[in-house]
């Protein structure tokens, strides 16, 4: 098998006789640091644009997203509304697969987001503009959406997506109401100070399931709890949400990521509908106390320097 030019070796050229057998092993070392970075980014670019046909998860609630770039839709007779957005380029690949289950992207009538990141905003405004439809999310994601990234504590300092201007605002307890659609929502910070989940309750076959689209308190690479926070109060945000999820009744969830919560693992393209597809409440805890055992091994650490 041809070895991916991510790990083409250096020519023996570089390793000279004059070099020192540390900085050769340091040359060595780097070199492969770099490349499987390289691959690394490499392979999630893939996933995040690697098309993926639109399914049902359970009752109105669809993915419309990429490989790994979770796109929910959740529809009624009244309209429908869509839930993160995946990269700039994505307009086209949401449209075909909302019209491959029979929807119109025209008929979305409210856009939210689970964290106010380039990766789940960057089509928000071009949606925005296609269908009319009004921008929801909470008070600390709204600045970041509508000056494009620019004042995330985290990934800020540049603007990284098209701005879109933010319509109303939605907290902790609010009830979104479309059509037959009851959407809860809950705050749950800490990826991004804004970051929100969502809830219902649908019933198939005379049974009630409750139905999270959870946003998870993953921590990216670089971002400080106490010693020079990404932001104040960051290391309380995580674990509230860590507190407050592991609290909530699930029986269904699905995530901002495909990988997060196993989409891959439950589900194949063509697999025939069945409501209990993704019913998974106790992988939900585990995949909760993983993330908040990643959280206190990094707390631990800031806190012994």
């Amino acid at each position: 098998m041809k070895t991916p030019s991510v790990f083409r070796t250096f020519p023996s050229s570089t390793l000279s006789s004059n070099t020192s057998a540390g900085s050769t092993l340091a040359a060595i070392t780097l070199a492969l640091l770099l490349s499987l970075t390289a691959f690394s980014a490499q392979a999630q670019r893939e996933a995040w644009t690697t098309p993926l046909p639109g399914f049902q998860v359970i009752d109105n609630l669809y993915g419309v997203g990429t490989y790994d770039l979770s796109v929910f839709l959740i529809t009624s007779d009244e309209g429908h509304i869509l839930i993160n957005t995946g990269l700039e380029d994505s307009t086209r690949l949401i449209r075909a697969n909302i019209e491959s289950l029979g929807y119109r992207l025209e008929d979305v009538k409210i856009l939210l987001q689970m964290q106010a990141h380039w990766d789940h905003t960057a089509a928000l405004a071009e949606i925005k503009e296609i269908t009319g439809a009004q921008m929801w999310t909470t008070a600390k994601d709204a600045r970041i959406l509508e000056d494009g990234g620019f004042s995330d504590p985290h990934f800020g300092g540049r603007q990284s997506f098209i701005p879109v201007s933010v319509d109303k605002i939605i907290r902790e307890g609010d009830m979104i109401e479309l059509g037959d659609i009851r959407l809860q929502v809950y705050e749950h910070p800490g990826h991004t100070e804004g970051s929100s989940s969502y809830s219902m309750t649908v019933n198939e076959n005379g049974r009630d399931y409750k139905v999270l689209i959870a946003n998870m308190g993953t921590i990216n690479p670089g971002k400080q709890l106490v010693v020079d926070p990404t932001y104040p109060g960051v290391s309380e945000d995580f674990a509230s949400t860590y507190r407050n999820q592991k609290a909530m009744e699930v029986d269904v969830w699905v995530a901002a990521h495909g990988s997060q919560y196993g989409l891959h693992d439950k589900y194949q393209p063509g697999q025939a509908y069945d409501p209990d597809t993704f019913v998974d409440p106790d992988g939900f805890v585990m995949a909760v106390e993983r993330l908040e055992q990643i959280y206190l091994e990094q707390l631990a650490q800031e806190q012994s320097r």
